[in-house]
């Protein structure tokens, strides 16, 4: 095989030969001569306008790339390295956009002459839907001759999925978790519209426990409304310094009254340097109050919850900090450990019903740290209590903050 200069060269010097031929099977058009993009050094129409269309193309505000017919880079801007962060001027795309939707789109444009859509999806680092458009476009020269370009641009359709999903999710678990506290709200209106009408005793008592219900639907949905703007959000992450000291004390100080309530008493453990981490502070302050509401809640039998923040490393030595909460009730049997973050699932059915809770805190708390960077763990031991460790990237020195 030739390499791109028509030596006989083979190894290393015969790979860009081997990329371009790659390039035309692809598309569809064996080894026949094009109109490629020479180099400025060659001179040559699209060499003379390649600074026109660089300037054009990062005046975009969405990504977009544009290829000439051997399916080398001529242009792109900033936004299109979001998606193919290989991109490099003057090298062959195909090393670039892995995506074999996308290898497709471009071969069908190239044949056909047609503009063409695709749709795509990227899972790393999150998932992130995209739309592309290709299009061929020839420049006229003044010999009458043309250059044949591709323009590929992108729209991220990501915003929108979500909201379908968030949507979708909404509906299937509002109607699943509202169907109970709705059939016990209309079975005492019934009640009080017949046999109950003129009994007082009985009125009260249901007109309490109907109130108990409503309640308990409007925390449901608030707490499914969070939920999907936190998941709408996962893929943003947060970029506010958040001091944690002074979080975990405007936590405490705010459990007081359910904590006196209890008879239960909140213990502080701060560190004497401060621990800053980049993050949404009433997400992080919405995520502990989770924590110490069901350590109140569910622990109060041990009569105190300590909350401890400090220093530490994660395996890979990163700095980190951990908020800890435990409580000294009677503990979580092992079997359940690994599904307390999923959504409804619930230790005690009845007893967390009884407490207000709605099956969602859990999974709040998971869903907030996943979109910092961290994570929750938890330890149970029957009879001994548990302890919910929250663990967040610390800001460091290094850390850039506004990413």
């Amino acid at each position: 095989m030739t390499s791109d200069n028509g030596s006989g060269d083979s190894g290393d010097n015969a790979r860009p030969g081997r990329l371009r031929g790659a390039w035309r099977a692809l598309t569809g058009r064996g080894t026949e001569t094009t109109l490629a993009r020479p180099s400025p050094r060659r001179g040559g129409g699209l060499a003379r306008r390649v600074s026109l269309i660089d300037a054009l193309i990062r005046g975009l505000p969405a990504p977009a790339i544009v290829l000439d017919r051997d399916g080398r880079v001529v242009a792109f801007n900033q936004a299109a390295r979001g998606i193919a962060p290989a991109l490099r001027a003057g090298e062959l795309a195909l090393i670039a956009l892995r995506m074999p939707e996308l290898v497709d789109a471009v071969r069908r444009a190239t044949k056909k002459r047609e503009p063409q859509r695709v749709e795509f999806i990227e899972r790393v680092p999150h998932d992130r839907w995209f739309e592309a458009f290709v299009a061929p476009v020839s420049l006229p020269e003044a010999d009458g001759a043309h250059i044949d370009l591709l323009l590929m641009t992108f729209n991220d359709l990501t915003p929108l999925r979500r909201v379908e999903e968030m949507r979708a999710d909404f509906i299937a678990n509002a109607s699943h978790e509202l169907r109970t506290p709705l059939a016990a709200l209309l079975g005492f209106i019934e009640t009080l519209q017949g046999p109950a009408r003129n009994d007082t005793a009985a009125r009260e008592k249901f007109l309490a426990i109907m109130q108990q219900q409503a309640a308990r639907m409007a925390r449901l949905i608030d707490d499914l409304l969070s939920l999907s703007r936190i998941e709408l959000n996962a893929h943003m992450a947060p970029s506010t310094p958040v001091e944690l000291a002074s979080l975990v004390r405007q936590v405490a100080d705010g459990l007081q009254t359910l904590a006196r309530d209890r008879q239960v008493e909140i213990r502080l453990v701060l560190p004497p340097e401060p621990l800053t981490v980049l993050g949404d502070r009433d997400e992080l302050i919405r995520a502990l109050e989770n924590l110490v509401e069901n350590a109140l809640k569910y622990g109060a039998a041990g009569k105190r919850v300590d909350i401890t923040l400090s220093r530490a490393q994660t395996r890979a030595g990163a700095p980190e900090a951990r908020i800890a909460v435990r409580d000294f009730g009677p503990g979580i049997a092992p079997e359940h450990l690994p599904r307390l973050t999923e959504r409804f699932y619930r230790v005690d059915v009845a007893d967390s019903r009884s407490q207000g809770g709605t099956g969602l805190g859990l999974a709040l708390v998971k869903h907030i740290l996943n979109r910092h960077g961290g994570r929750v763990a938890v330890e149970s031991t029957l009879g001994q209590g548990a302890t919910f460790t929250m663990h967040l990237p610390l800001r460091t020195a290094e850390t850039p903050s506004g990413v």
